[in-house]
């Protein structure tokens, strides 16, 4: 088995709230934002030294950073979506969603994808920021999305505990998969698409086999309560994951054995829930957020 080790090399504080958002930016830096309402940028080898690229007027979930133009999308729950110049940090476009939720956003050949909490998949055009389509999947909140560039495919996760999988070309339903006992909270690719992983408030990791129709490869126990977040590193190797137990689990890619437990009695890890991870530089960065109001930097050494 491989063994590792993590040595938790700083935390970031300076938010007013939870942090329910965070986005990479390059190797070094990335973006949060949560129930303060503050979008900071932060860098890594500069801890603390976050600088403030917008503030909106009510809870962030959802940032997707847009590298082709060095903007930032921000969606404001009950409000909508903001265009951010991040050099400027000025608004460039706004666009009203309606008043629901927005819990996910991605973005594939200058198309916006939002998820809403009143079950809508809302398609926006990059140039004109304008709705181009909106589809109701479900009366239950759509938590999560994920882009399949190779299937042509978003996958979208929702609180009626199914999976729909959209061909973005149509815009059909695929596939409707009855994933999880309850809400789907957090789905992603592996890099090679070979697999969908979702997280769901059940604390099951499952594993999607996207070349045999979505069939179930594997349902694991992986948390104590609701998973919120997975993140694969770039060479799919490892992936983690978070939770509202407080803990980030680090995990073998090939063979989805658990490889580490990161949490606050062995690693100072977060004292309440953490709702985002990510894989940052090198390979062995991780980097969570959490409803203690701080990012935790760790070094991986496998």
């Amino acid at each position: 088995m491989i063994k590792l080790e993590v040595k938790k090399v700083h935390s970031f504080t300076g938010h007013k709230d939870c942090i329910y958002a965070m986005e990479p930016y390059s190797l070094t830096e990335f973006f949060t934002s949560g129930s303060d309402k503050l979008v900071v940028q932060w860098d890594l080898n500069e801890p603390d030294k976050g600088q403030l690229i917008a503030t909106v007027q009510n809870t962030v979930y959802a940032l997707k950073y847009l590298k082709e133009y060095n903007q930032l999308l921000v969606g404001e729950n009950f409000s909508g979506i903001h265009l951010i110049d991040i050099e400027k940090k000025s608004e460039i476009k706004s666009l009203k969603l309606g008043d629901a939720a927005i819990f996910s956003i991605q973005w594939h050949k200058g198309k916006i994808y939002v998820a809403t909490g009143d079950g809508k998949l809302i398609i926006v055009d990059y140039q004109t920021f304008t709705i181009l389509k909106e589809i109701k999947l479900s009366e239950k909140s759509l938590r999560s999305l994920a882009i399949n560039t190779e299937s042509n495919e978003i996958a979208c996760g929702f609180s009626d505990n199914f999976i729909r999988i959209i061909d973005l070309e149509t815009l059909a339903l695929k596939y409707e998969i009855n994933a999880h006992k309850i809400s789907v909270f957090t789905l992603t690719y592996s890099p090679d698409f070979n697999y969908l992983l979702s997280g769901s408030r059940d604390a099951h990791l499952n594993i999607w086999n996207v070349k045999q129709e979505y069939q179930l490869k594997k349902s694991i126990v992986a948390h104590m309560f609701t998973i919120n977040d997975i993140s694969y590193r770039q060479d799919g190797k490892y992936f983690a994951t978070c939770s509202k137990d407080k803990a980030v689990k680090v995990w073998d890619g090939e063979t989805f054995q658990l490889l580490k437990v990161i949490d606050k009695a062995r690693h100072a890890g977060h004292g309440t829930s953490v709702n985002k991870v990510g894989w940052f530089g090198e390979g062995n960065t991780v980097i969570s957020c959490s409803d203690d109001r701080s990012v935790s930097v760790w070094k991986i050494n496998f």
